[in-house]
């Protein structure tokens, strides 16, 4: 159970979440097959585990773990308006006049239904934890509107889930981009060999390095007209690797191979428990690596009440 991505998002007001609680809540809002006639379904399945048994939250010294499933009809738009185009010419030639939009519409809901059952149903998983400990909900997901698709389900299932992104009082891109000029990052973190430029200007370009190295002449040249860096590679300590943007989205992390082996060697021969211990040991990581990055970027924009 170690994230790939990670979205950051502060609890802004306090809230009950206890385990207990909270496993009530999601059993509101379960995970469940799409209907004959239903195009999509969203709801919280067991994070580790199989089985009806098998608890919503799993839960870890205080820290929670949850997972929603969506659940939805693949069919393809060209199916359907190939389908459309047959029936309307159908229409226009046997009856001997037009087919205008309403009817379209109308003709188009009905092959929308006629196909729905026998459409591939597709399922995808986003995982969240939670530690109400440090104020904070980790989202695994690469995009917000994936990210807010689990916190809108969740607030509905506990009735009040006040959360915002996290930011930092100083620009991401600035930090960053002195990083680069500097060649080196704050302490702890180290830049790799990616990073994305842009130029300020309205109709400046980019530019995309990967497998380079950061500290050439040629970036600092691009550096030097006044490109900023939108994208950075890092590595934290002995423990991560990672790439930030300039909306503080963290993608393509990876957990070092001490942290990975680590987790096998708690967890045992059973893989729930290595799912277990896995989760707990990337927790327990996250308490050490978020405070030190957010002060790195300039400190957290902390808002008024927290």
């Amino acid at each position: 159970m170690w994230f790939r991505s990670l979205l950051i998002y502060r609890i802004t007001q306090a809230i009950d979440l206890a385990a207990e609680a909270l496993e009530v809540a999601l059993a509101s809002k379960p995970a469940r097959p799409c209907e004959s006639q239903e195009l999509t379904t969203y709801g919280f399945a067991a994070p580790l585990g199989k089985g009806d048994d098998a608890p919503l939250v799993h839960a870890v010294e205080g820290m929670l773990l949850i997972s929603a499933r969506k659940e939805e009809r693949m069919l393809p738009g060209s199916v359907v308006r190939d389908a459309l185009k047959d029936k309307v010419d159908e229409i226009e030639a046997t009856q001997m006049r037009k087919v205008y939009k309403k009817e379209r519409d109308q003709l188009k809901d009905e092959i929308v239904q006629a196909f729905l059952p026998r459409a591939f149903i597709r399922k995808s998983s986003t995982f969240a934890a939670i530690d109400p400990v440090a104020g904070l909900i980790y989202v695994d997901a690469s995009s917000p509107k994936r990210a807010e698709d689990l916190l809108s389900t969740l607030r509905e299932a506990i009735g009040s889930l006040p959360v915002r992104p996290i930011t930092v009082k100083i620009a991401p891109t600035a930090t960053l981009t002195d990083w680069l000029k500097q060649q080196s990052a704050a302490e702890g973190f180290f830049v790799l060999d990616e990073c994305d430029l842009r130029d300020t200007h309205a109709e400046g370009g980019s530019i995309a390095a990967k497998h380079q190295d950061l500290t050439s002449e040629e970036i600092q040249l691009h550096l030097s007209t006044g490109k900023l860096a939108t994208k950075l590679s890092l590595a934290w300590r002995d423990k991560l690797n990672f790439i930030i943007d300039d909306k503080l989205q963290i993608k393509r992390l990876r957990f070092e191979d001490l942290l990975t082996d680590q987790a096998a060697q708690d967890g045992g021969d059973d893989a729930l428990s290595q799912q277990s211990a896995s989760f707990f040991l990337m927790m327990r990581t996250f308490r050490e690596f978020v405070p030190e990055l957010l002060t790195a970027l300039g400190g957290e924009e902390v808002p008024t009440g927290i």
